[in-house]
């Protein structure tokens, strides 16, 4: 049974609530699952995706990272510290920039990403089993529309 809003925005802004919803809702329960999925390697959600973004784009500097990562630089900055203290990350200085420094994964970093990463996209696909081919072209479609809109 779907409950009817007992106040209205009008038909358009409706629909758009109704949908940023269900985005939400599966976002958030995608997230929670991968969560306890990372969380069974001793990772949180921040430090994986740190590790995932060096892992996968190579050697970068804190403000890359926090842009890529779609981070706040002082949490980035705790996430960086912890990362470096179980020492999954380092720090290189930058030769262009000798009061800058540029973040690299370790050797024990990659090891953990390379055991956790096949399951996490086998994850991923299970997620979105659901749709077929044609569906899942059409969501990304709409989405990154959606996104360059914004």
């Amino acid at each position: 049974m779907r409950l009817k809003a007992t106040k209205s925005y009008g038909e358009k802004a409706d629909k758009a609530m109704q949908t940023w919803m269900q985005v939400f809702r599966t976002y958030t329960k995608i997230r929670a699952k991968e969560s306890a999925y990372i969380n069974s390697f001793g990772l949180t959600m921040n430090q994986f995706q740190v590790l995932e973004v060096l892992y996968h784009r190579g050697d970068l500097n804190i403000g890359s990272i926090t842009k890529l990562t779609l981070g706040t630089p002082g949490n980035i900055t705790v996430v960086v510290k912890n990362l470096k203290r179980d020492g999954l990350i380092v720090s290189i200085p930058d030769e262009r920039d000798k009061r800058a420094s540029i973040l690299s994964i370790t050797k024990k970093g990659r090891d953990i990403i390379e055991k956790l990463f096949p399951n996490h996209a086998k994850n991923f696909e299970k997620y979105f089993e659901v749709l077929n081919d044609n569906e899942k072209e059409t969501l990304f479609n709409l989405l990154r529309k959606l996104h360059k809109s914004l």
